[in-house]
């Protein structure tokens, strides 16, 4: 049986603003969901472990999915992901490929963090597939591949968008804008309309746009394993 390591963001506090963030629940449930329907396992960690933040807006009613509403009655997932891994005890042997939910948590937290960076480049030089929604992309920024070059140079990717983030005001507020971060570290950045399914895949590289993007990317991600 594949298994594939869930890497969810611990920051909870948008900026400066003293409103509270974290991961998308759509943009992680949809994909654990779509992964164990198909017989695959998932192990979910995170920075600091223990209990990730749920940015709160994506547990409003105009952002129900099937899968958040799956979530939400799903007390066992719920426990499970009471008790993520710490980042620094997970072993990249032990998975097939490794996926980062997005939300505005991973911004803060996940944009630098050397274990994760390590991870990150550990899967991607094993051939395994790498794989991030909306504000996660943002993991990849400080990867490199195996000749010390930014690991998304001349690749196709794709992220939460400029105009996305304008259009909810929070511009101004994040510490990165992921679509400039991304074509900074010469990777070839493309999107989709605002707020509708676009996901892509270079090699065993994939990213997906926003949350609606999420099962395309799960959908990709299981197909290569």
């Amino acid at each position: 049986m594949k298994n594939v390591l869930f890497v969810l963001t611990s920051h909870s506090e948008l900026g400066n603003t003293g409103e509270k963030t974290g991961f998308w629940i759509e943009e992680f449930a949809s994909p654990y969901y779509y992964l164990i329907d198909n017989g695959i396992k998932v192990a979910l960690s995170s920075p600091k472990g223990g209990q990730p933040p749920i940015d709160p807006k994506s547990n409003e009613p105009d952002f129900q999915t099937p899968a958040t509403i799956r979530f939400n009655d799903d007390q066992e997932l719920q426990c499970k992901l009471a008790k993520t891994l710490a980042l620094e005890t997970v072993n990249s042997n032990d998975y097939d490929a490794i996926f980062y939910p997005g939300g505005h948590g991973p911004l803060w937290d996940l944009s630098e963090n050397k274990t994760s960076i390590a991870l990150i480049e550990s899967f991607y030089k094993a051939l395994k597939p790498v794989a991030a929604v909306c504000h996660a992309p943002i993991a990849l920024k400080e990867a490199k591949d195996s000749n010390g070059t930014p690991l998304v140079n001349k690749k196709k990717v794709t992220a939460f968008s400029n105009s996305e983030e304008m259009a909810i005001g929070l511009d101004t507020i994040v510490p990165f804008l992921v679509e400039e971060e991304l074509k900074n570290k010469g990777g070839y950045f493309s999107k989709g309309e605002d707020w509708e399914s676009y996901a892509i895949e270079d090699g065993h590289l994939i990213t997906g746009q926003n949350p609606a993007s999420s099962l395309a990317v799960a959908q990709l991600l299981f197909n290569q394993l």
